[in-house]
């Protein structure tokens, strides 16, 4: 089975394209604290907020989650 590195590669990506967590929060429509406890791997996004995050970065979701 594949390793999970969706908390790694989100704030990688995130920081990469200069996005804030309040920028990124504020375009996906949750609470700031909530891209933080992703990044944290306090918990992980719905499947319609991780296709909405692969349309952000223009990652694929394999991209995104290994």
């Amino acid at each position: 089975m594949k390793q999970i590195y969706f908390a790694e590669n989100l704030k990688q990506l995130r920081k990469s394209k200069n996005i804030s967590q309040d920028n990124l929060a504020k375009l996906l429509g949750v609470d700031r604290r909530t891209i933080s406890a992703w990044e944290n791997k306090v918990c992980e996004p719905s499947f319609t907020i991780l296709a909405k995050l692969c349309e952000i970065f223009d990652e694929s979701f394999d991209g995104l989650l290994t």
